[in-house]
């Protein structure tokens, strides 16, 4: 592997951003050990286990979000990414409709290990409810490992909407990102100010798309003045915490009436703005950083993983708690002196048993081939449209159902429509087909392949 690896470092084009790739590591990186810290699993007097957040616990520790709730930095990576990849296949396909194969291309290597991770955990929920097992930390986890699935939700959307907003873009600039931002600030003054709550689920897409957008710019080389943006966005962000109803957290906490993140704010907006500016206003020391070989290279590996890791992070820190139970070890207060003091031995422990799962599922991560050498058939857009569509709804609502009571019918609301899991399993699954087979079209010869870009 290492050669396979060191092969792949060497061979990265010069033209390769690398502080992108660094970028999408480091923030699902940053997610991953912000989940393991904050997770406060205690047991009550009556035995039953809950999971909570430090955060929660410990109040004056959210502040610690304005850094460590990273996503914002992830989503626009994507923008850069999409919008480089999208414009690539436009250009090899000429006249020919790219829409099923951007949809393909960007979504093999997240589509393929959620869908084996939602396989897994699904038959496992079947097999538990069908033994009589369950109850404690298994009940708990059954909830808690779908919950990051609103993640890859987001990042369907993004991709899906990526071919007309990029068009916005090309045509508009920093207008098209403007609208985004006025779209938000129209929600919430309506939400907040006016009392009309329904209207609030519409910043899932205005905000997180936003942010997208702003990937764009970067590709285009628009994003000059960093520090203006981290200022403009922290100062937003201090402004509407300190004199409007937004909490201080930038993620969600258990509870609370108003939450920056479900369904997200204009202040959690602000916020995606100041990383934005503080990640470009590192990007030259970063950059040179990852000139040097070994630093290349464990970008690389840990990119070629990232997404499994993420998906399977939860499964390995509950296997963490669930193994300190199982030998009766005490569980400290969440907060306390010895609770920190188990930190470290947590988290290594976590890390080691991501580690093995990584090792048991990173082959679904890889890569298929690609669409370059086909031309999509008829109609392959709108069945990738279809596709991508099932799989947005299907993981999110797998996100607020969770595992648990699979077969008893459980449900849970998912905006304004009740899921069971059964139903966002199905959906998962048809959907990662149709985008797979609409991706594939038919196979082309160089010559048909000149006669189509022609065309």
């Amino acid at each position: 592997m290492g050669s396979s690896v060191r092969d792949l470092a060497a061979a990265t084009p010069a033209s390769r951003d690398k502080y992108i790739d660094l970028l999408r590591v480091a923030s699902l990186g940053t997610v991953v050990l912000g989940h393991w810290l904050m997770a406060a699993v205690t047991v009550g007097g009556d035995g039953k286990v809950e999971v909570g957040n430090l955060l929660a616990v410990r109040p004056g520790l959210q502040l610690l979000t304005w850094v460590l709730q990273i996503m914002p930095v992830f989503f626009f990576v994507g923008g850069f990414s999409h919008a480089l990849s999208y414009r690539s296949l436009r250009k090899k396909a000429g006249g020919t409709s790219v829409y099923s194969a951007f949809l393909r291309a960007r979504l093999q290597r997240l589509l393929r290990p959620t869908v084996v991770f939602v396989g897994v955990w699904g038959a496992a929920a079947v097999l538990l409810e069908l033994g009589g097992g369950g109850g404690g930390l298994i009940d708990v986890s059954l909830r808690l490992v779908a919950q990051p699935l609103w993640f890859i939700g987001i990042y369907l959307a993004m991709v899906a909407f990526t071919p007309p907003l990029l068009r916005l873009h090309e045509r508009y600039g920093w207008g098209a990102f403007g609208g985004l931002v006025a779209g938000a600030g129209c929600v919430d003054v309506l939400r907040f100010v006016v009392g009309v709550s329904y209207v609030e689920f519409l910043n899932f897409a205005f905000v997180w798309l936003a942010v997208h957008q702003l990937g764009f710019l970067r590709a285009d080389g628009k994003l000059r003045m960093p520090g203006v943006m981290a200022g403009c966005g922290v100062a937003g962000a201090v402004l509407l915490v300190a004199y409007g109803p937004y909490p201080l957290s930038m993620v969600g906490m258990p509870g609370e009436k108003i939450s920056n993140m479900a369904p997200p704010s204009f202040a959690l907006l602000c916020h995606g703005v100041w990383l934005v500016g503080a990640v470009e206003l590192l990007r030259g020391p970063a950059t040179r950083w990852l000139r040097r070989p070994r630093v290349w290279r464990a970008v690389v590996v840990a990119g070629g993983v990232s997404m499994t890791a993420f998906l399977w992070h939860l499964t390995a820190m509950l296997g963490v708690y669930g193994a300190l139970l199982a030998l009766d070890v005490p569980l400290p207060e969440p907060g306390s002196g010895g609770w920190w003091a188990q930190v470290p031995v947590r988290v290594v422990v976590a890390a080691a048993l991501t580690g093995v799962l990584v090792g048991a599922f990173r082959g679904f991560e890889r890569p298929g081939a690609g669409g370059e050498s086909r031309v999509p058939s008829g109609g392959a857009g709108a069945v990738a449209a279809l596709g991508v569509t099932l799989c947005l709804f299907g993981v999110l609502g797998l996100s607020t159902v969770g595992f648990g009571g699979i077969l008893e019918g459980r449900s849970a609301m998912l905006v304004a429509v009740r899921v069971t899991a059964p139903v966002a399993v199905a959906m998962t699954l048809v959907g990662w087909l149709l985008v797979e087979r609409a991706g594939r079209g038919r196979r082309v010869v160089a010559g048909e392949r000149e006669r189509a870009h022609s065309a």
